[in-house]
């Protein structure tokens, strides 16, 4: 049982770029010493302007990171997911937190401190190239999602981010798909880099199209196919 659990472990590490740049040996000194968190459902993790001592894997439940906009409104930025992992750069920079994080159910959390792995990293020079290749691989790719804010219309950004939550948090039902995750409009207006009432006009421009729908507050996609249309490449 303890083997699995460690394998467990590992695999969740691996779904970080920063950790399956690692070898499997490398690995098992992380987890050597890495410890585990329980959190419960409500339970602040961090907050931003905290020290970005770790960075922690979700085991088990969901971690929602939000922002306090200018009007002084809570925004999501992000949820964590089982076998995502937050705070990585944190654990190579120490820089403090940029943002809140609270847990969305109850949770268990793999942590991994940066005063344990700064000095791991510090003997292994091999290891410490093999991460500088992923960073920039991640500013190569932030890179572009700043690209494709600039060139795609409001229409293709909010479609394409709808069919990305809808295939992480999509539940199928006979009204069509429930993004089963509860996001303002300013929520999505954050993610899509546009005002909020741009996204409500869109919303309810699909909603007469048919080709969304609200239920209680969650988006359902009626005809995901009508989204998909508009981000073919011409």
């Amino acid at each position: 049982m303890a083997r699995l659990e460690r394998n467990v472990k590992r695999t969740a590490l691996l779904g970080s770029p920063l950790f399956a740049a690692m070898r499997p040996e490398e690995l098992d000194e992380i987890l050597k010493f890495a410890s585990e968190r329980r959190v419960r459902r409500g339970q602040t993790i961090f907050q931003r302007g905290d020290s970005g001592s770790s960075m922690m894997v979700v085991l088990r439940g969901r971690i929602r990171i939000s922002s306090i906009s200018g009007d002084g409104k809570e925004v999501t930025l992000n949820v964590i997911n089982p076998g995502d992992v937050t705070g990585e750069l944190a654990l190579l920079d120490g820089k403090p937190r940029s943002a809140d994080g609270a847990a969305i159910e109850d949770s268990l959390l793999l942590v991994v401190e940066r005063r344990h792995f700064v000095p791991f990293l510090m003997h292994n020079q091999d290891l410490t190239l093999r991460l500088l290749t992923v960073l920039c691989e991640k500013v190569r790719r932030t890179s572009m999602a700043l690209e494709e804010i600039a060139l795609f219309d409001l229409p293709e950004r909010l479609a394409r981010v709808l069919l990305k939550l809808a295939e992480d948090y999509g539940r199928p039902g006979p009204a069509g798909t429930r993004i089963d995750l509860k996001l303002s409009q300013r929520d999505l207006s954050n993610l899509v880099a546009a005002s909020r009432e741009s996204v409500n006009k869109q919303l309810r421009a699909w909603r007469e199209d048919g080709i969304v729908e609200l239920d209680g507050g969650f988006i359902v996609l009626r005809r995901p196919a009508g989204l998909q249309a508009l981000t073919i490449v011409k």
